[in-house]
């Protein structure tokens, strides 16, 4: 379990006890499987803030996942022997859609939408981030202290799945990415993140980015109700760019920060490692 996954779990757990709380309920044992189910259901607000009346299946999901992990973890420690999810129904997958398989006249559209309001706009810093091969997570987390703009570099210390290393970044991502840090700066001195607050916690940085990008894609029109374009969609057209450019997989690897070659192989659509059982014979 990744260290935003035991974040966003706490968080949904102190929520079931405010929930519990609100009905009279202070212990754990009274936590029945109608109380759950209709916790797992609520009403809730969406990151604008708006309430919304049926939460995502993701949030349900997300929901139910951090009750079933309390209570199991309960149970293990001789606190309860309540299980209020135990016979709940699994809340079902969207099937998963394949990537947009952005072209390169794609993301130039990307980049020009991206530049409304320069330099005040965080957007084309944003992809220019994205652009250069860092994840979602890596790219809330950069500060102007991480850029090398006479060397036009960007250094990331990594995420959960990604290693530190430091990615170069293009003609347009050093124009953007330098409007952006001076405006910053010229804000008030000192190190500033580049695209999200410095306060927010890890899982609120990547959803504000998933945000940010998710107005870009639709500004450009590539972003429609039955085409989805979303930022891991940018690290699949950079994986593929790089495939094409060097033909070689473990650059793909060094430029995303990643440990393993069927990701780098699975990102840049490259069947490379096929089942040899049989083969011998």
């Amino acid at each position: 379990m990744s260290i935003n996954t035991v974040d966003e779990y706490i968080e949904v757990c102190e929520r079931l006890l405010e929930y519990a709380r609100a009905q009279q309920i202070t212990l754990i044992d009274e936590i029945t499987p109608a109380i759950a189910e209709a916790f797992v259901n609520a009403p809730g607000r969406d990151r604008r803030g708006v309430i919304t009346e049926t939460p995502a299946e993701g949030t349900q999901r997300q929901r139910r996942s951090g009750v079933i992990s309390l209570f199991t973890h309960a149970r293990a420690l001789g606190l309860t022997k309540a299980a209020p999810l135990m016979d709940s129904r699994p809340i079902p997958r969207s099937p998963r859609q394949s990537g947009a398989d952005l072209q390169p006249e794609e993301v130039a559209r990307l980049q020009f939408h991206s530049e409304r309001g320069m330099p005040t706009t965080r957007h084309s810093a944003l992809l220019a981030l994205l652009l250069a091969g860092l994840s979602s997570a890596e790219t809330g987390a950069v500060s102007t202290t991480d850029l090398d703009l006479t060397a036009a570099t960007v250094h990331t210390q990594g995420a959960t799945r990604t290693l530190a290393r430091s990615c170069p970044l293009d003609a347009w991502g050093v124009h953007v990415l330098t409007l952006r840090a001076s405006y910053l700066e010229g804000k008030r001195p000192g190190p500033h993140r580049l695209v999200a607050s410095a306060g927010s916690s890890p899982s609120v940085v990547q959803s504000s980015v998933g945000a940010g990008f998710s107005e870009i894609a639709r500004r450009s029109g590539l972003s429609t109700m039955a085409r989805k374009v979303e930022p891991r969609d940018v690290t699949r057209y950079v994986a593929r760019q790089i495939l094409n450019e060097t033909g070689q997989l473990s650059k793909v690897a060094h430029r995303l920060g990643l440990s393993s070659l069927d990701v780098a192989a699975d990102l840049a659509d490259l069947q490379w490692n096929t089942s040899r059982r049989g083969d011998a014979t």
